[in-house]
């Protein structure tokens, strides 16, 4: 059986769909604060913001482990969408990982002094529910969003990205509770909202081949082709 190659040709070229490139990783990431920033902003004001918040932007170390915070939830949303673009930059992958660990550092900084300054009462942890609840809610419409927006490419890592997606709401999330929840203890911190904040990115991560699958990207094509 031989092929014609004529033939091959035309029926690709009437089958076939436009492809349009995805915006870069960055412009992505604009788009996707676009639209959770707002959403953060309007939790923060009706869940009241908390009283000393003034007085906590005069605090180094509040400032700096907001700042890691959302710079963890962007640099999570830049590599996330980074990777599910053939022939990405691994390079990428570290950005999340440098704000973590500044944002760990700064809160274990915080335990070795809380420590010296009080003593074993420095390091002292009770319970707090409220925090894994609050984080989730105002990260939940980044976590949509970031969800829709990762469906559109290819999904060459899917629980690597799943978790990197997870992350960066994650991360936002926590940025935003802290503007309403008044946690400041670092170990507190450290160990709720730092710890629900992996355990989200891990669970996201574990649930990465049922959110991103090709089956999803050869249907949407299929559906386009149509």
């Amino acid at each position: 059986m031989t092929l014609d190659t004529d033939a091959l040709i035309r029926r690709l070229a009437e089958t076939s769909v436009p492809v349009r490139r995805l915006p870069a990783p960055w412009m992505r990431t604009m788009a996707w604060l676009a639209i959770g920033v707002p959403y953060l902003a309007l939790v923060v004001i009706v869940a009241s913001p908390r009283s000393d918040l003034f007085q906590k932007f005069s605090e180094w170390r509040f400032v700096i482990e907001e700042a890691a915070a959302l710079a963890t939830g962007i640099a999570a949303a830049v590599a996330a969408f980074a990777t599910v673009v053939p022939g990405f930059s691994r390079k990428l992958l570290l950005l999340p990982l440098l704000t973590l660990a500044v944002w760990l550092g700064t809160l274990g900084q915080g335990c070795i002094q809380g420590w010296i300054r009080l003593g074993p009462n420095g390091l002292s942890l009770q319970p707090d529910w409220f925090c894994f609840p609050a984080i989730v809610l105002v990260g939940a419409v980044p976590a949509i969003t970031m969800a829709a927006m990762v469906r559109r490419g290819a999904p060459l890592t899917p629980h690597l990205t799943a978790a990197l997606g997870g992350l960066a709401a994650a991360g936002i999330g926590n940025f935003g509770l802290r503007f309403f929840h008044p946690q400041d203890p670092s170990l507190m911190v450290l160990f709720w909202q730092f710890g629900t904040v992996v355990l989200l990115s891990a669970i996201a991560g574990s649930a990465g081949r049922y959110l991103l699958s090709w089956r999803t990207v050869i249907g949407r094509s299929g559906q386009q082709a149509g």
